[in-house]
């Protein structure tokens, strides 16, 4: 009836059949500048594959899918038996296999390997975010089984295949595996060390039996989980006891199921299509991995690997969001022109995109500081990690919301796949540690690692002379640091003002001039308003919204 009333006109066509890695600019040069150039030519094919597959209608189609029809628990089957598993729909499990083949489940032992799973991370991502969740469980997992030859031996070779393996079986009869995690219990959530979940002994070396609960379970369909209990130490071990770290196989070698009842899956804000859950452990079986009362130690390298996810998924998010709101501005017609050519809305494009650029050019050097191990390197990680994570992923929900406003009421509604991205920004700052966890961690590695902190000023030095708002912001922030009283109260400016310290000097260094002057004018300057669209006058916007743009 519509078409007999009125023609559909001045209405953005759907951002959809593109390649969304070629079509981003920041992180095509960013994967050209940390890889070496013997690399180049396999990670472009492989990472354009993956762009413009991100960018199909079918995988923007998997991605509705997945998060309209959620995961369901089946706790029993027909006849009464505990099963405790997870349906999904198959949009989910195409997600979930494109992702492994992919390559995202492992960046370790291959040349560039971050890097190009990094870039890789942020593409898929923008597909549809909440199966990243077990795609970067199994990868951080790794380094903590590696703390076990015997088990990385085991397990390895099934968490780096690039083969989707539907279905819980034997980890024996599997081509490839996935990895969920279980840290927190009610009563001391991010402060692990209360855990209440004990581990008895068995007289077989390594082996224990688990009794307790985990309040969040990530991925609870996977094959096996790294989670942290209480040793006991005065039950016949040799051990010193307290928190330890333990693999936990869903499916035992002989194809019994393992005691691992989910009592329920999280009804979350967002994150639709992941599964999260609670758990119960009552007898179950486990192997230790790493040394008795030295769980935190064991696990924290996955913790490590996980927060740089977190910074390179809200790194996608923002991106998306960004590719969406200056799609739209370029085909929107309003009072006389095109969006994207009024002035004010060329201001708030260009924030935004300024703050989807520096989240990748950070998020792509992290990556890259893991692939070359130097020492230095190993050093910017220890204090650059959390405190990336703490701003990057602070910094994804205001961006979303703006890049929602940007498209009026039509970003209010579902079918523009907005409200998705509004929803799903916030989780990155809470997973792996909210910020504050983030920011005490920051202090503790200043208070602790000396050394870290001159990684960190070499880093951003390498810039130093090139604009004088950074040079005076890195001014700024020694004196704050040499001021030792109230440093916990003072804990998010300080850390906050080190990621952008961080994020100007990798701008400035590497970014267009367009680019570096107006986040340098902005966030290390002091001319910017409390909102987005707040950027100062005389700045060359028009390049910079050029460069954030999608083209299809």
């Amino acid at each position: 009836m519509a078409t007999s009333t009125h023609t559909v006109t001045n209405q953005a066509p759907p951002l959809v059949g593109y390649d969304v890695f070629s079509a981003d600019r920041a992180l095509t040069e960013a994967v050209e500048r940390h890889l070496d150039p013997g690399l180049l030519e396999t990670a472009r094919g492989e990472l354009t594959l993956l762009g413009r597959s991100a960018g199909s209608a079918q995988a923007q189609t998997w991605g509705f899918q997945a998060n309209d029809h959620p995961p369901v628990l089946r706790t029993h089957d027909r006849y009464g038996n505990r099963i405790d598993e997870v349906d999904f729909h198959p949009a989910w499990h195409r997600l979930l296999g494109k992702a492994v083949s992919a390559g995202l489940t492992n960046a370790w032992g291959r040349p560039g390997g971050h890097v190009r799973r990094a870039a890789g991370f942020l593409v898929w991502t923008q597909a549809e975010a909440g199966h990243g969740c077990p795609v970067s469980m199994t990868h951080a997992a790794v380094p903590a089984l590696r703390t076990d030859p015997e088990l990385a031996a085991e397990w390895e070779p099934l968490l780096t295949s690039q083969t989707y393996v539907e279905g819980l079986r034997p980890a024996a009869e599997k081509s490839g595996a996935l990895f969920g995690m279980g840290m927190t219990e009610k009563q001391g959530g991010s402060d692990v060390r209360a855990n209440t979940t004990r581990a008895e002994p068995l007289a077989a070396a390594g082996e224990y039996l688990l009794t307790g609960h985990k309040w969040f379970c990530s991925a609870p369909m996977s094959d096996g989980f790294l989670v942290l209990a209480q040793a006991s130490s005065s039950s016949g071990s040799s051990g010193p006891g307290g928190i330890t770290c333990f693999l936990v196989p869903r499916v035992l070698p002989d194809g019994t199921r393992n005691a691992f009842a989910i009592q329920r899956l999280k009804d979350k804000l967002g994150n639709k299509s992941n599964a999260s859950s609670e758990v119960e452990f009552d007898g179950t079986w486990a192997r230790r991995v790493g040394e008795e009362g030295r769980g935190v130690r064991t696990i924290i390298e996955m913790v490590a690997a996980t927060r740089l996810d977190c910074v390179v998924g809200s790194a996608a998010l923002m991106r998306q969001a960004v590719a969406q709101a200056v799609h739209h501005a370029a085909y929107r017609s309003a009072f006389g022109g095109l969006l994207i050519d009024k002035p004010l809305m060329r201001n708030v494009l260009a924030d935004i995109a300024l703050e989807s650029e520096a989240a990748t050019t950070l998020g792509l050097r992290l990556a890259a500081a893991y692939d070359s191990d130097s020492e230095a390197d190993r050093a910017l990680l220890r204090l650059a990690v959390p405190a990336a994570k703490y701003w990057v992923t602070k910094r994804c929900t205001p961006v979303a919301a703006e890049a929602l406003e940007c498209l009026g009421g039509n970003g209010y509604v579902e079918e523009s796949g907005m409200p998705r991205l509004l929803r799903e920004s916030p989780l990155n700052s809470i997973w792996e540690g909210s910020g504050n966890v983030q920011t005490l961690d920051v202090l503790r590695a200043l208070q602790r690692e000396p050394h870290v902190l001159d990684a960190f000023l070499q880093e951003v030095g390498q810039a130093r002379g090139a604009d004088h708002r950074l040079d005076g912001a890195i001014k700024g922030l020694l004196t704050e640091l040499a001021d030792l009283e109230s440093m916990e109260v003072r804990a998010r400016r300080l850390v906050e003002r080190m990621a952008l310290v961080l994020q100007g000097s990798l701008l400035v260094r590497w970014a267009p001039p367009a680019v570096a002057d107006a986040f340098c004018a902005s966030r290390l300057g002091g001319d910017w308003g409390s909102a987005f669209g707040t950027l100062p006058h005389g700045l060359d916007l028009e390049a910079v919204v050029e460069r954030a743009r999608a083209e299809v």
